[in-house]
């Protein structure tokens, strides 16, 4: 109930961003590129998998708008890949909805213990 809450809430949908930041290897890819930009061969140094697992997971960072694509001039078969800017300022305000949420019903809940608390007469031993 509250995943859908907060998600249903949100003005700009990061599901997709989410969905595309579950795996390890593209949030490995995008620390990498949020570094500089790279080409594929670096990527595909950088972890243990083929060079088509690779591509597949820079199609799905695409797809989701998190990375951009950049043919180098005069470099007619090479590409690199960078962070696209901005691209993760929707997911990073999403979280500070969920911190905001979350601090205000913890600070509640702890107000609410203080306050049964010393509502309670003091027990003998």
């Amino acid at each position: 109930m509250y995943n859908n809450y907060v998600m249903d809430r949100s003005e700009v949908p990061v599901g997709g961003a989410l969905a595309a930041l579950a795996d390890p290897t593209r949030r490995g890819m995008v620390e990498l590129l949020a570094e500089r930009p790279r080409r594929v061969g670096e990527l595909v140094a950088a972890f243990p998998v083929s060079q088509p697992a690779i591509s597949r997971h820079l199609r799905v960072l695409r797809e989701h708008g998190l990375i951009e694509e950049q043919r180098p001039d005069g470099d007619r078969r090479g590409r690199l890949y960078r962070l696209r800017p901005g691209s993760l300022d929707p997911l990073a305000g999403w979280l500070d909805e969920v911190r905001r949420f979350w601090a205000d019903h913890l600070e509640q809940f702890r107000s609410f213990v203080e306050q049964e608390t010393a509502a309670r007469p003091e027990e003998g031993p």
